[in-house]
Protein backbone atom coordinates (compact mmCIF):
# COMPACT_ATOMS: atom_id res chain seq x y z
CA UNK A 1 0.00 0.00 0.00
CA UNK A 2 2.86 1.93 0.50
CA UNK A 3 2.93 2.75 -3.41
CA UNK A 4 -0.54 4.14 -3.61
CA UNK A 5 -0.24 6.10 -0.51
CA UNK A 6 2.86 7.72 -1.61
CA UNK A 7 1.24 8.43 -5.39
CA UNK A 8 -1.05 11.19 -3.79
CA UNK A 9 1.66 12.95 -2.14
CA UNK A 10 4.47 12.68 -4.79
CA UNK A 11 3.86 14.56 -7.77
CA UNK A 12 6.61 13.07 -9.14
CA UNK A 13 5.71 9.34 -8.61
CA UNK A 14 2.05 10.25 -10.39
CA UNK A 15 4.37 11.72 -13.71
CA UNK A 16 5.58 8.77 -13.54
CA UNK A 17 2.43 6.20 -13.29
CA UNK A 18 1.25 8.77 -15.89
CA UNK A 19 4.34 8.84 -17.85
CA UNK A 20 4.38 4.61 -17.75
CA UNK A 21 0.91 4.23 -19.19
CA UNK A 22 1.00 6.45 -21.97
CA UNK A 23 4.67 5.04 -23.04
CA UNK A 24 2.62 1.52 -22.95
CA UNK A 25 0.16 2.34 -25.11
CA UNK A 26 2.37 4.60 -27.32
CA UNK A 27 5.31 1.47 -27.51
CA UNK A 28 2.92 -1.03 -27.93
CA UNK A 29 1.00 0.27 -30.87
CA UNK A 30 4.58 1.92 -32.67
CA UNK A 31 6.13 -1.75 -31.75
CA UNK A 32 3.52 -3.65 -33.79
CA UNK A 33 4.53 -2.06 -36.80
CA UNK A 34 7.94 -1.97 -36.21
CA UNK A 35 8.32 -6.41 -35.50
CA UNK A 36 5.60 -6.74 -38.08
CA UNK A 37 7.87 -4.82 -40.85
CA UNK A 38 10.25 -6.41 -39.30
CA UNK A 39 12.93 -3.65 -38.53
CA UNK A 40 13.49 -3.83 -34.89
CA UNK A 41 17.39 -3.00 -36.22
CA UNK A 42 15.48 0.42 -37.14
CA UNK A 43 14.26 1.27 -33.99
CA UNK A 44 17.46 0.09 -31.93
CA UNK A 45 19.73 2.59 -34.71
CA UNK A 46 17.35 5.66 -34.09
CA UNK A 47 17.24 5.10 -29.83
CA UNK A 48 21.41 5.06 -30.12
CA UNK A 49 21.59 7.91 -32.62
CA UNK A 50 19.33 10.06 -30.24
CA UNK A 51 22.12 9.41 -27.80
CA UNK A 52 24.27 12.12 -30.20
CA UNK A 53 21.17 14.32 -29.12
CA UNK A 54 21.05 13.97 -25.63
CA UNK A 55 24.64 14.64 -25.13
CA UNK A 56 25.58 17.96 -27.45
CA UNK A 57 22.12 19.31 -25.34
CA UNK A 58 23.35 18.35 -22.13
CA UNK A 59 26.80 19.64 -22.65
CA UNK A 60 24.63 23.34 -23.91
CA UNK A 61 22.83 23.45 -21.44
CA UNK A 62 19.27 22.65 -23.33
CA UNK A 63 16.58 20.07 -22.56
CA UNK A 64 18.36 17.41 -23.27
CA UNK A 65 14.69 15.94 -24.59
CA UNK A 66 14.58 18.24 -27.66
CA UNK A 67 17.75 17.62 -28.49
CA UNK A 68 17.80 13.86 -28.63
CA UNK A 69 14.08 14.27 -30.89
CA UNK A 70 16.18 16.29 -33.17
CA UNK A 71 19.01 14.00 -33.66
CA UNK A 72 16.59 10.85 -33.36
CA UNK A 73 13.81 12.07 -36.19
CA UNK A 74 16.69 13.15 -38.73
CA UNK A 75 18.05 10.15 -38.11
CA UNK A 76 14.59 7.96 -38.90
CA UNK A 77 14.17 10.32 -41.66
CA UNK A 78 17.43 10.07 -43.24
CA UNK A 79 17.62 6.13 -43.05
CA UNK A 80 14.32 5.53 -44.32
CA UNK A 81 15.67 8.25 -47.23
CA UNK A 82 18.64 6.38 -48.12
CA UNK A 83 16.69 3.06 -48.33
CA UNK A 84 14.00 4.41 -50.48
CA UNK A 85 16.43 5.84 -53.01
CA UNK A 86 18.38 2.91 -52.74
CA UNK A 87 21.97 5.01 -52.57
CA UNK A 88 22.87 3.12 -49.64
CA UNK A 89 21.53 -0.38 -48.07
CA UNK A 90 19.02 0.73 -44.87
CA UNK A 91 21.56 -1.83 -42.52
CA UNK A 92 24.10 -0.25 -43.23
CA UNK A 93 22.37 3.29 -42.53
CA UNK A 94 21.24 2.24 -39.34
CA UNK A 95 24.78 0.74 -38.53
CA UNK A 96 26.23 4.25 -39.22
CA UNK A 97 23.84 6.44 -37.64
CA UNK A 98 23.82 4.07 -34.62
CA UNK A 99 27.57 4.43 -34.11
CA UNK A 100 28.14 8.20 -35.18
CA UNK A 101 24.83 8.74 -32.63
CA UNK A 102 26.94 7.11 -29.87
CA UNK A 103 29.95 8.25 -30.64
CA UNK A 104 28.33 12.07 -30.70
CA UNK A 105 26.82 11.60 -27.43
CA UNK A 106 29.66 9.87 -25.14
CA UNK A 107 31.96 12.69 -26.55
CA UNK A 108 29.56 15.51 -25.14
CA UNK A 109 28.88 13.67 -22.46
CA UNK A 110 32.54 13.32 -21.10
CA UNK A 111 33.04 16.70 -21.48
CA UNK A 112 30.46 17.82 -19.09
CA UNK A 113 30.99 18.15 -15.53
CA UNK A 114 29.72 15.36 -13.54
CA UNK A 115 28.86 13.41 -16.39
CA UNK A 116 28.67 9.90 -15.20
CA UNK A 117 25.97 9.74 -13.18
CA UNK A 118 23.66 11.56 -15.76
CA UNK A 119 24.87 9.02 -18.41
CA UNK A 120 23.76 5.88 -16.18
CA UNK A 121 20.13 7.87 -16.16
CA UNK A 122 19.90 8.05 -19.84
CA UNK A 123 21.54 4.54 -20.47
CA UNK A 124 19.24 2.41 -18.10
CA UNK A 125 16.78 5.28 -17.58
CA UNK A 126 15.02 6.68 -14.60
CA UNK A 127 11.38 6.95 -14.24
CA UNK A 128 10.82 8.97 -11.31
CA UNK A 129 13.19 12.14 -13.40
CA UNK A 130 10.19 12.03 -15.80
CA UNK A 131 8.81 16.01 -15.59
CA UNK A 132 5.05 17.00 -16.06
CA UNK A 133 6.03 18.64 -19.34
CA UNK A 134 6.78 14.85 -20.42
CA UNK A 135 4.19 13.55 -19.57
CA UNK A 136 2.24 16.26 -21.06
CA UNK A 137 4.14 15.89 -24.30
CA UNK A 138 3.62 11.78 -24.06
CA UNK A 139 -0.17 12.81 -23.61
CA UNK A 140 -0.34 14.40 -27.65
CA UNK A 141 1.89 11.83 -28.98
CA UNK A 142 -0.31 9.16 -27.63
CA UNK A 143 -3.94 10.81 -28.67
CA UNK A 144 -2.27 11.45 -32.30
CA UNK A 145 -1.19 7.88 -32.35
CA UNK A 146 -4.48 6.12 -31.17
CA UNK A 147 -6.09 8.98 -33.39
CA UNK A 148 -4.10 7.55 -36.26
CA UNK A 149 -4.05 3.62 -35.78
CA UNK A 150 -8.17 4.28 -35.50
CA UNK A 151 -8.44 5.99 -38.73
CA UNK A 152 -5.34 4.89 -40.85
CA UNK A 153 -4.92 1.17 -39.35
CA UNK A 154 -5.72 -0.43 -42.92
CA UNK A 155 -3.12 1.52 -44.83
CA UNK A 156 -0.56 1.00 -42.44
CA UNK A 157 -1.09 -3.04 -42.28
CA UNK A 158 -0.70 -2.75 -45.82
CA UNK A 159 2.64 -0.69 -45.68
CA UNK A 160 4.00 -3.05 -42.95
CA UNK A 161 3.86 -6.19 -45.06
CA UNK A 162 3.70 -5.67 -48.76
CA UNK A 163 4.69 -2.23 -50.13
CA UNK A 164 4.06 -3.20 -53.75
CA UNK A 165 0.59 -4.28 -52.88
CA UNK A 166 -0.17 -0.82 -50.87
CA UNK A 167 0.97 1.01 -54.60
CA UNK A 168 -1.70 -0.77 -55.75
CA UNK A 169 -4.39 0.23 -54.10
CA UNK A 170 -3.24 3.62 -54.32
CA UNK A 171 -1.67 4.11 -51.26
CA UNK A 172 1.35 6.41 -50.87
CA UNK A 173 3.56 4.36 -49.03
CA UNK A 174 6.68 6.47 -49.04
CA UNK A 175 5.06 9.49 -47.26
CA UNK A 176 3.70 6.96 -45.27
CA UNK A 177 6.82 5.08 -44.71
CA UNK A 178 8.29 8.82 -43.88
CA UNK A 179 5.33 9.46 -41.13
CA UNK A 180 5.85 5.93 -39.08
CA UNK A 181 9.30 6.63 -39.28
CA UNK A 182 8.96 9.79 -37.33
CA UNK A 183 7.00 8.53 -35.41
CA UNK A 184 8.96 6.01 -34.19
CA UNK A 185 12.01 8.26 -33.46
CA UNK A 186 9.41 10.46 -31.46
CA UNK A 187 7.71 7.14 -29.25
CA UNK A 188 11.87 6.26 -28.99
CA UNK A 189 12.83 9.42 -27.43
CA UNK A 190 9.57 10.56 -25.18
CA UNK A 191 10.19 6.83 -23.34
CA UNK A 192 13.97 7.46 -22.74
CA UNK A 193 13.57 8.47 -19.12
CA UNK A 194 11.51 5.45 -18.37
CA UNK A 195 13.56 2.47 -19.86
CA UNK A 196 16.82 4.00 -21.06
CA UNK A 197 18.51 4.18 -24.68
CA UNK A 198 20.08 0.51 -23.62
CA UNK A 199 16.91 -1.43 -23.00
CA UNK A 200 14.20 0.77 -25.07
CA UNK A 201 14.11 -1.97 -27.90
CA UNK A 202 12.92 -4.04 -25.61
CA UNK A 203 9.73 -2.24 -24.54
CA UNK A 204 8.59 -2.02 -28.12
CA UNK A 205 9.38 -5.22 -29.30
CA UNK A 206 8.45 -7.78 -26.36
CA UNK A 207 4.92 -7.18 -25.47
CA UNK A 208 4.52 -7.68 -29.39
CA UNK A 209 5.86 -11.09 -29.31
CA UNK A 210 3.91 -11.92 -26.39
CA UNK A 211 0.51 -11.31 -27.61
CA UNK A 212 1.64 -12.67 -31.35
CA UNK A 213 1.91 -16.09 -29.53
CA UNK A 214 -1.38 -16.15 -29.16
CA UNK A 215 -2.47 -14.34 -32.58
CA UNK A 216 -1.42 -13.59 -35.56
CA UNK A 217 -3.77 -10.45 -36.94
CA UNK A 218 -2.64 -6.79 -36.58
CA UNK A 219 -5.63 -5.94 -35.38
CA UNK A 220 -5.49 -7.94 -32.48
CA UNK A 221 -1.67 -7.45 -31.90
CA UNK A 222 -1.69 -3.72 -32.37
CA UNK A 223 -4.33 -3.14 -29.63
CA UNK A 224 -3.24 -6.48 -27.39
CA UNK A 225 0.68 -5.28 -27.27
CA UNK A 226 -0.40 -1.85 -25.18
CA UNK A 227 -2.35 -3.31 -22.87
CA UNK A 228 0.81 -5.82 -22.08
CA UNK A 229 3.55 -2.86 -22.08
CA UNK A 230 1.10 -0.80 -19.67
CA UNK A 231 1.01 -3.74 -17.01
CA UNK A 232 4.44 -4.29 -17.36
CA UNK A 233 5.18 -0.52 -16.86
CA UNK A 234 2.77 -0.51 -13.89
CA UNK A 235 4.32 -3.39 -12.47
CA UNK A 236 7.63 -2.23 -13.35
CA UNK A 237 7.30 1.17 -11.68
CA UNK A 238 5.60 -0.10 -8.49
CA UNK A 239 8.24 -3.27 -7.92
CA UNK A 240 11.34 -0.47 -8.57
CA UNK A 241 9.73 2.01 -6.38
CA UNK A 242 9.30 -0.69 -3.11
CA UNK A 243 12.49 -2.34 -3.75
CA UNK A 244 14.49 0.63 -4.64
CA UNK A 245 15.74 -1.05 -8.00
CA UNK A 246 16.18 0.21 -11.68
CA UNK A 247 12.81 0.42 -13.39
CA UNK A 248 13.96 -0.32 -16.51
CA UNK A 249 15.47 -3.14 -15.79
CA UNK A 250 12.50 -4.45 -13.55
CA UNK A 251 10.14 -3.74 -16.08
CA UNK A 252 12.82 -6.24 -18.87
CA UNK A 253 12.49 -8.81 -16.08
CA UNK A 254 8.66 -9.24 -15.79
CA UNK A 255 8.16 -8.67 -19.74
CA UNK A 256 10.98 -11.62 -20.11
CA UNK A 257 9.07 -13.93 -17.22
CA UNK A 258 6.24 -13.12 -18.80
CA UNK A 259 7.15 -13.98 -21.99
CA UNK A 260 8.76 -17.45 -20.73
CA UNK A 261 5.34 -18.51 -19.17
CA UNK A 262 3.39 -17.58 -22.62
CA UNK A 263 6.00 -19.58 -24.95
CA UNK A 264 5.77 -22.46 -22.26
CA UNK A 265 2.14 -22.64 -22.44
CA UNK A 266 2.00 -21.92 -25.99
CA UNK A 267 4.03 -25.16 -26.34
CA UNK A 268 2.09 -27.46 -24.37
CA UNK A 269 -0.82 -26.22 -25.94
CA UNK A 270 0.07 -27.15 -29.48
CA UNK A 271 1.43 -30.65 -28.20
CA UNK A 272 -1.97 -31.55 -26.78
CA UNK A 273 -3.75 -30.56 -29.77
CA UNK A 274 -1.41 -32.66 -31.92
CA UNK A 275 -1.54 -35.29 -29.38
CA UNK A 276 -5.46 -35.38 -29.59
CA UNK A 277 -4.98 -35.36 -33.68
CA UNK A 278 -3.42 -38.53 -33.72
CA UNK A 279 -5.31 -40.05 -31.95
CA UNK A 280 -8.43 -38.87 -33.82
Amino acid sequence: MGFFEDLIQYDYLLNALLASVLSGITCGIIGTYIVCRRTVFLAGGITHASFGGLGIALFSGVNPILGALFFAVMASLGIEWAGNRGRIREDSAIGIVWSVGMAVGALFMSLRPGYAGGLSAVLFGSIVTVTPADVKALVVLTGVILVGSAVWLRPVIYTAFDRDFSVSRGIHTQWLSYLMAALIAITIVLSIRIMGIVLLMSLVTMPVVIVNQFSKSYRVIVWGAPVVAVAANVAGLMISYNYEVPSGATIIFILTIVLICVKILTLHYSKRDLSHEKHS
